[in-house]
């Protein structure tokens, strides 16, 4: 007696092939590797990560969003994910005093801290995780992208 395989012995196979796509699902994936949820903003349109950990997350448009500041989110952000840590983080800018600074990292060390951690370059700036419980709104803004290169080059551009 022989045994064929049925349809569904198939079905995690093919789930892998899916591209990975909503909100929901990056907040699945971040929540897995002990991030909060809502460290991406809600407009999520798609995202992969491969077998190294290189996460892509596609949003529908640049954006703006909240935490304790204003952030600016490029539709493309770039990061290694590894567990309790996004690294080499690309497309992702924090305000801080007038000046808008390039996110290169953000940590959660220890989750009963409260604490999660961003590295924006010249400092560290540690912030409550119960700001990313839920993801921001993020809202599209005419010529922002433009806004935020231009600060991000500092004084290079008032010579």
């Amino acid at each position: 007696m022989s045994l064929s395989p049925t349809p569904i012995s198939f079905l995690p196979l093919f789930l892998l092939l899916l591209p990975l796509t909503a909100s929901s699902s990056i907040q699945t994936l971040l929540q897995s590797k002990g991030l909060p949820a809502g460290l991406f903003p809600d407009n999520v349109k798609s995202y992969n990560l491969d077998q190294n950990g290189r996460l892509e997350v596609h949003l529908e448009q640049p954006c703006m969003a909240k935490f304790d500041g204003r952030v600016y989110f490029d539709s493309v952000v770039r990061a290694n994910l590894s567990y309790g840590g996004l690294m080499g983080l690309q497309g992702l800018s924090q305000e801080e005093l007038f000046l808008w600074l390039p996110v290169k990292g953000i940590i959660v060390t220890d989750p009963s801290s409260g604490l999660i951690l961003f590295d924006i370059g010249v400092a560290y700036k540690e912030l409550s995780l119960a700001l990313f419980e839920e993801p921001p709104v993020c809202k599209p803004s005419d010529n922002l992208s433009e806004d935020v290169g231009k600060k991000n080059r500092g004084y290079q551009d008032q010579r």
